[in-house]
């Protein structure tokens, strides 16, 4: 058999009701929900499992509850004892693959992720950032018509390398606009606006990046048990203290999340284990290599069958 990845969805994955099952079922995961309550001051549980929707869609909350749910998730799936030669995480799910790898306790993982969101929530004016998803479009091209338009328009940048044919830019309205407009000329069949609250993973995104470096300042990391394939380079890092700024870079810097699959491929990996809410990192890992085996373990039911023999 191959190696096994664990990989952990980011934003746009969250859904009411998510975590719920397993919070009942599993004594490990119903723990996880306790000390993220007990770590905010809130109850973030109630939110992840009952909404409101309206409000699990903020940032400053969807990615705490996305983050919890990952965990909860993990936490009982690891009873069944198997044990990943690499994790990866897509934007925001790198913390979780930090709880993971033994680099960040949960409690500070869950606080900094909520601090996180109000930092990129608050580092760009209502309407003045956005975010759009190109369809078919050539990732050289897209990237040359980007620097064109930040150049005559306003800053807009590749966000996400999800997947062939699936790249998120992300910038000022103005830049997102002109390059939605602008899109075939780099073999883009589509541009869709996507609803987000800032333009991430952009260089606008400077003032979230640098309060999160603060706040990572007054955090513990340790050393990676298991390496991580980061996002900013899609190479693995286990050194505690380069996984710390990498985390500061990432908040610029696009997600190199086609890289990073394709880099563990590359090392073997034939096994991917999705933890998280929803299946959105099944899919992409599928359009980037069909010949690969993607679980995902997104319930209770899930665990119960989940089968890697």
């Amino acid at each position: 058999m191959g190696k096994i990845a664990f990989v952990f969805p980011g934003q746009g994955a969250q859904a009411v009701g998510m975590g719920k099952d397993a919070y009942a079922e599993f004594e490990a995961s119903k723990s996880i929900f306790d000390r993220a309550d007990a770590a905010l001051g809130f109850s973030l549980s109630q939110l992840a499992f009952e909404g409101p929707d309206e409000q699990l869609k903020q940032t400053a909350y969807t990615q705490p509850a996305l983050l919890a749910t990952s965990i909860a998730l993990l936490e009982a799936f690891r009873s069944r004892g198997i044990q990943p030669d690499y994790v990866a995480g897509h934007s925001l799910g790198e913390y979780s693959a930090l709880v993971a790898a033994d680099v960040l306790d949960f409690e500070d993982a869950v606080r900094l992720v909520r601090s996180r969101g109000l930092f990129m929530e608050q580092a760009v004016p209502g309407g003045k950032g956005a975010m759009a998803a190109t369809l078919g479009a050539d990732r050289d091209a897209l990237e040359a018509l980007c620097r064109d338009v930040t150049a005559s328009v306003g800053p807009v940048e590749l966000a996400n390398v999800n997947c062939p044919g699936q790249i998120v830019v992300s910038g000022s309205s103005e830049g997102v606009a002109a390059v939605a407009e602008r899109g075939k000329e780099a073999g883009a069949k589509r541009v869709i606006p996507l609803e987000v609250s800032g333009p991430f993973h952009s260089s606008l995104m400077r003032p979230a990046a640098d309060q999160l470096a603060e706040e990572l300042k007054k955090v513990e990391f340790r050393d990676a048990k298991i390496p991580v394939v980061v996002n900013v380079s899609a190479k693995p890092v286990q050194e505690g203290s380069e996984l710390n700024r990498l985390l500061v870079e990432q908040v610029v810097s696009p997600v190199l999340w086609e890289d990073s699959i394709r880099y563990l491929i590359g090392e073997g990996v034939d096994t991917f284990v999705e933890i998280g809410s929803g299946t959105v990192l099944a899919g992409l890992i599928k359009k980037i290599d069909k010949s690969v085996t993607v679980i995902s373990v997104n319930s209770a039911a899930a665990i119960a069958e989940a089968s890697l023999a």
